[in-house]
């Protein structure tokens, strides 16, 4: 490896989007899976070398150092066990996982916005229990009305999730990149080919 690629790869945000580390618990579970718990290479490099993981499976290629020469980690498991949190935040982000992207009142999978069922202005609160993913058609279509008011009615009821359906919802959106040293390690629960 020339110093030229070494300084161009090291230097280039795709060079590290595509030598990402996949990082699992001491349990060898991903910590997440949406979105799937990543790390830059040199995050898993440097755990590696200050003793917080082991590696377990590697990329072909190779950083540098005056007087080492290590292959980057495609896979990597925590040394110590951390507990999954057990209180789901209420983001906008895991709403939406929570609908698995996709508007409640049609269906539609296109770009997302939240709606509040009982709309502020009638008292409704911003909670799980009253927050849905909602289109911008269908948004702008029930405005500030009630279901009954709107002739609108929900998919499912919006509920706060618990942390494991919130975890096991990740599995359904993969990212557009799985590498296959990673496989192993994902869907674990997935029926095995005979």
């Amino acid at each position: 490896m020339d110093g030229h690629f070494r300084t161009d790869f090291v230097r280039s945000p795709a060079g590290l989007k595509q030598h990402p580390a996949l990082v699992l618990n001491a349990d060898y579970r991903p910590l997440s899976y949406y979105p799937l718990s990543l790390w830059p290479w040199q995050d898993a490099v440097k755990a590696a070398y200050l003793d917080r993981v082991d590696i377990i499976a590697e990329y072909d290629e190779v950083v540098r150092s005056p007087s080492t020469v290590i292959r980057i980690p495609s896979v990597v498991v925590l040394k110590d066990y951390v507990k999954p949190q057990k209180r789901v935040a209420f983001t906008r982000f895991n709403l939406f996982l929570r609908d698995e992207f996709c508007c409640q009142y049609c269906g539609g999978k296109g770009d997302l916005t939240f709606d509040h069922v009982v709309p502020r202005a009638s008292g409704g609160v911003t909670s799980w229990e009253n927050v849905v993913a909602a289109c911008a058609p269908c948004n702008l279509r029930k405005a500030a009305k009630s279901l009954r008011q709107s002739g609108m009615q929900l998919r499912k009821p919006p509920r706060a999730p618990a942390a494991e359906e919130l975890r096991n919802m990740g599995r359904k959106f993969p990212p557009g990149h799985l590498h296959d040293s990673w496989m192993d390690f994902l869907y674990w629960d997935a029926e095995l080919d005979a």
